[in-house]
């Protein structure tokens, strides 16, 4: 959208704030309105609650994630709804115009695509009069774009290893860049896998007087219930205790995700709203999540055969959301859609999957995709008693995965990558269309 590169020359912060600077970004304001969602895992998820929760509050909310499931535009959304292409075309011209402006000031210094994004995202919630606004990170924390939000309100949801020649090969390296986005003084909101990092982060934070709260201490947990029908748990936080909030979000991690973004807003509520009153919380906080909705986690794309869905594609995303869909729909009778990106490790993510499947349909997403036989290979070491059928491309994967589900009356589940998912709910989706005649 902007023919950018995806990472710019070097470190981002000033030039990036030079930007804000020229597109008239009142930083203040953007501080006091925003907060940042970080993680390895569960991202997204946690976002569109917050996000949720806040257009339930009756606040204009603005929604900044990434990468995108299908179109660009959903990257930037307004009380639940996307930029439309007019206006999107408009700001993109608009940010094109300032970046072109600030790089010839730094002696042709390149913008990287992330950046450009972050700015049209301030520029657009600004101008609509957004009240809260979310914004999730793209990578890390302390490089990040979202760093220059200054929010006083961040989240690290989970962290796996991922994204290492970036942000260090360590877990505790990993989770201390992605608290860098929390600004000194503030408070970061840890998932439960970050608690044993808990006395790492305390000496990393005390020098900014950063606060850290995690989730099943500080925030906690209980009645946990799961099934096909849906799924509720109880949040214990601050002066509020909630039971049985039900979420639209299937898979156990959302309880982790659930309980993150209701500590994140009612932290929020306190420092910029505390006249709000507590029934009008609670109801806000039960509407939210039971309303939000983020296409790709666990989710069902087809009745018949019955097909599933994750874009997961760190190992611990991929192990949650195997056990997920194992505890929701069962164990038995699933035949395997298998994908994996290029840059992330095939072996690893194959050994993690195949094992649980007797039928393995390995493919190659058309983006960044790993070579179908690549992970075809992987695929057969990891469990060698299993069929393993190589389909070159996702049209074939579909074919193939369809055939042999209906002839055999098993179910299909497509994951190893967000590319492989996505793109396989895609070709489902426009074949659906054509046999209603929509096509």
């Amino acid at each position: 959208m902007f023919e950018l590169p995806k990472y710019g020359d070097g470190l981002c912060l000033a030039r990036l704030a030079a930007l804000l600077e020229l597109l008239a970004i009142d930083r203040t304001r953007l501080q006091q309105h925003a907060v940042v969602v970080t993680g390895s895992n569960g991202k997204g998820s946690v976002a569109a609650m917050c996000a949720g929760i806040g257009r339930a509050l009756g606040l204009r909310t603005g929604l900044f994630t990434s990468p995108h499931l299908y179109r660009f535009n959903e990257r930037f959304a307004i009380d639940g709804v996307p930029i439309g292409d007019g206006l999107l075309t408009e700001l993109v011209e608009r940010v094109a115009t300032a970046i072109t402006h600030v790089s010839r000031g730094r002696g042709g210094e390149r913008f990287g695509a992330f950046e450009a994004q972050f700015a049209l995202a301030c520029l657009y919630f600004q101008e609509a009069g957004c009240a809260f606004m979310v914004f999730e990170a793209g990578i890390g924390g302390r490089y990040d774009p979202v760093r220059l939000v200054g929010a006083r309100l961040t989240c690290v949801t989970s962290v796996d290893l991922e994204h290492t020649e970036l942000l260090g090969g360590s877990l505790e390296l990993i989770a201390s860049d992605k608290s860098d986005a929390c600004a000194a003084g503030g408070t970061v909101v840890y998932g439960e896998n970050l608690r044993g990092l808990r006395g790492h982060l305390a000496e990393y934070n005390r020098g900014r007087g950063v606060t850290g709260l995690f989730v099943r201490e500080e925030i906690a947990l209980g009645e946990e219930r799961m099934s096909a029908a849906g799924q509720s748990l109880d949040v214990r936080f601050d002066r509020h205790g909630f039971d049985a909030l039900e979420l639209a979000l299937p898979g156990t991690f959302q309880f982790n995700n659930a309980a993150i973004a209701v500590a994140m807003v009612l932290l929020w509520l306190r420092q910029e709203r505390p006249d709000a009153a507590p029934a009008a919380i609670e109801a806000a906080v039960r509407a939210g999540l039971r309303e939000t909705r983020w296409a790709g986690r666990i989710e069902t794309i087809r009745q018949a055969p019955l097909t599933v869905i994750d874009v997961g594609h760190t190992p611990d995303g991929v192990r949650q959301a195997l056990r997920s869909l194992q505890l929701l729909h069962g164990d038995e009778e699933w035949i395997l859609v298998l994908g994996v990106s290029r840059d992330k490790n095939v072996a690893d993510i194959a050994a993690l999957l195949a094992g649980a499947f007797g039928t393995i349909v390995c493919t190659a997403a058309h983006h960044k995709g790993a070579e179908a036989e690549r992970i075809a290979a992987a695929a057969r070491a990891a469990n060698p008693a299993a069929e393993v059928v190589v389909a070159g491309d996702i049209a074939a994967a579909v074919a193939v995965s369809t055939q042999l589900a209906l002839a055999s009356g098993r179910r299909i589940y497509v994951a190893g990558g967000l590319f492989v998912a996505v793109e396989y709910a895609t070709v489902v989706r426009v074949a659906s269309r054509r046999l209603v005649g929509w096509g």
